[in-house]
């Protein structure tokens, strides 16, 4: 009897690599600003998050309220209003740089600041026009974060529902409508103004 010899195939197993993927590697927030302008964006714990453009409708709410705080707080030479997705440091190491719509700043906050790039003082007041596709868990997240680091007053406006949620603290707001005024409360002890100012033509 003759023995046959059969070559079977070399059967190899493959093993995928069980490495994690290596993190993205954390930016300051002197970093993200020397990168000059690459559209909406904030930085989040060292990460850049990019932004939806504004649509028009939040753009015109935006200058009416910085020119209407604007011609206030110079008449009464009170500070510096800053307007237009304005940085401001909210955490360090990593670095959260959140991107306001409309701020005032005192003179007296103003001289405590050191940075080149964006705020790392705290506004007094703070102003989030919403947009469209804005979730309220992220605003929330983000107001948490301007009081912590010592702002006093944020008024967040709804362009849709023509209203303003007037937070004094995270869990004290109120809502003003259409016929209502708004105050400046401690922040501006003599701003006064119609709410419907801020939407109108």
């Amino acid at each position: 009897m003759s023995t046959i010899a059969i070559d079977l195939p070399i059967t190899r197993t493959i093993t995928k690599s069980t490495k994690p993927p290596r993190p993205k590697p954390l930016i300051t927030g002197e970093v993200l600003f020397a990168m000059g302008d690459i559209g909406p964006s904030e930085l989040v714990k060292g990460e850049i998050v990019y932004l939806m453009a504004t649509g028009h409708k939040h753009g015109f709410v935006e200058l009416n309220v910085g020119s209407i705080l604007r011609d206030f707080v110079k008449t009464h030479k009170l500070g510096r209003v800053v307007v237009g997705e304005v940085g401001i440091y909210t955490a360090r190491q990593p670095d959260t740089v959140r991107a306001a719509d409309v701020a005032f700043v005192s003179h007296e906050r103003l001289a405590q600041v050191q940075s080149r790039s964006y705020l790392d003082v705290a506004p007094e007041l703070v102003v989030e026009v919403l947009s469209p596709d804005d979730r309220w868990s992220e605003v929330k997240t983000k107001l948490a974060e301007y009081f912590v680091i010592g702002v006093q007053l944020i008024w967040v406006i709804d362009p849709q529902r023509e209203a303003i949620f007037v937070y004094q603290t995270l869990h004290d707001v109120e809502i003003l409508g259409l016929g209502d005024e708004l105050t400046g409360g401690l922040v501006l002890p003599e701003f006064k103004v119609a709410v419907a100012e801020f939407f109108a033509d």
